[in-house]
């Protein structure tokens, strides 16, 4: 008779032995080469702490970007109130201009008296220029300060043959001033071709001048005074002779103005 294999009389089999069946075969660690070392170093430690020998280059670097946030917000912070006093000084202009409306004057040449431009003397010549000047305020509310400092010179293509200064005074609010300006020159010496062809252009009737008048003034808005603005008057003249009775022929002013 074949013998009964009971179910107590089976081989056990432990959980280690089943484990160990189950499991993959761990792979073999490498073994360190002779005269070498393996150091392990928790994960969470790695690049926490510099390492002694350069713990003084990362404070330096620390140090480094730290004065750079500085300076980034500094300049930030600059920019800010540049743009915001830009902002505010467009606005007060805007106000200006809207409330009180100012408008350039306006300047002409009236007249011109000539002495000392004699053509046929040989000696240098003192010309003398007595010019009339119209200035014109057309604001409503804007006056106008000639202060000291102007200057006023008469030209002849590139020789300059006389000058003089304004009269300093106020010109209120739609106002037109008409003042003399007298201006001398002395010892002026001309070349030949020039003094002919001022006579040729006096036999034309047609002499020319350039006239440039330069007047620092202030502005009234109100109650307030500007700082000194330079106003700047070119004129092209053009004369029927060169004597005290000569008329103008024609002329044509540009008008310009320094804010600083």
């Amino acid at each position: 008779m074949a013998e009964r294999v009971h179910p107590g009389d089976s081989p056990r089999v432990t959980n280690e032995q089943s484990a160990s069946k189950l499991a993959p075969p761990s792979p073999e660690k490498p073994v360190p080469q002779p005269g070498t070392y393996v150091i392990q170093i928790p994960k969470d430690q790695i690049y926490r702490v510099p390492p002694p020998e350069n713990a003084r280059r990362y404070a330096h670097l620390s140090k480094r970007k730290a004065s750079r946030s500085t300076c980034r917000s500094c300049c930030c912070c600059l920019l800010t109130v540049i743009l915001v006093l830009l902002l505010a000084v467009a606005i007060a202009a805007a106000v200006v201009y809207f409330v009180f409306k100012p408008e350039s004057p306006n300047y002409s040449i009236e007249s011109v008296a000539i002495k000392g431009l004699n053509l046929t003397s040989t000696s240098p010549l003192s010309p003398e220029f007595d010019v009339s000047v119209r200035a014109h305020n057309p604001n409503d509310k804007i006056g106008i300060y000639y202060e000291k400092g102007s200057s006023v010179k008469v030209y002849y293509e590139d020789v300059n043959l006389c000058n003089g200064v304004l009269p300093v005074f106020y010109q209120p609010t739609n106002n037109v001033t008409v003042f003399q300006t007298a201006l001398k020159g002395s010892g002026i010496e001309l070349t030949n071709t020039a003094l002919r062809a001022l006579s040729d252009a006096q036999n034309k009737g047609t002499v020319p001048f350039t006239l440039k008048l330069r007047a620092p003034v202030k502005i009234k808005v109100g109650s307030i005074k500007t700082w000194k603005i330079t106003a700047k008057v070119t004129c092209k003249i053009t004369v029927d002779n060169l004597t005290a009775a000569s008329k103008i022929v024609s002329k044509d002013c540009d008008y310009g103005v320094d804010l600083w």
